[in-house]
């Protein structure tokens, strides 16, 4: 018996149980919402013990943060259709498709009001949001290398426009969101860059 522990122990630490860890704690976060995730939950839907989740996370606060910037930052994929129009309308899309999602709506009640109070939680929005610019920037750039907007546009601000109209609609005014609400957002970051309105502010 001790044996197939002592077997078991590798695999606990590994990217196998980690990926579990990471599923269970989303649905859970789906199923159940913020208030009542707890790492037992977790650790029983992902069939491990809970001593093997609190060997890799400390608490279910950073157990939350990890899981959601691992499933962020896999979440949207970065497009490169050849074309920033096409390119900036893709990106807005995959947004409205990611936080119209059953898991994209229990996510962003965790990250904006569930746990927000929470200095983990608030740490890892800024993360995700920033890698998430990161990522998408070489879209910008590479149209900028192309002749598509003008030299100097700034890539930040070429994305945050693209995403402000969305977010709104999600954490303000909560009017619906589809294809239409992101393919508009395209089009009005798209021609404010072309206008050069999005260049870095100067003085």
């Amino acid at each position: 018996m001790e044996s197939d522990r002592s077997a078991a122990r590798p695999v606990g630490r590994g990217p196998k149980v980690r990926a579990a860890v990471h599923a269970a704690t989303l649905a859970e976060l789906v199923d159940k919402g913020y208030a009542a995730l707890s790492v037992e939950s977790v650790a029983q839907r992902a069939g491990v013990h809970k001593t093997t989740v609190y060997r890799r996370w400390k608490d279910r606060e950073s157990l939350l943060t990890d899981a959601l910037a691992e499933h962020m930052a896999m979440d949207i994929p970065i497009p490169d259709t050849g074309a920033i129009e096409a390119d900036l309308r893709a990106l807005a899309r995959a947004l409205v498709q990611s936080f119209t999602s059953q898991t994209g709506q229990a996510i962003l009640a965790a990250m904006v009001t569930g746990a927000a109070h929470l200095p983990e939680i608030a740490a890892a929005r800024r993360h995700v949001f920033q890698d998430r610019l990161a990522r998408a920037e070489p879209v910008v750039t590479r149209a900028i290398e192309r002749g598509e907007l003008p030299s100097g546009t700034d890539p930040a601000g070429v994305l945050t426009t693209l995403a402000a109209p969305i977010y709104l609609r999600l954490l303000i005014t909560a009017d619906p969101i589809d294809d239409a609400t992101a393919d508009q957002a395209a089009r009005v970051a798209l021609a404010a860059a072309r206008a050069g309105a999005l260049r870095p502010a100067t003085g």
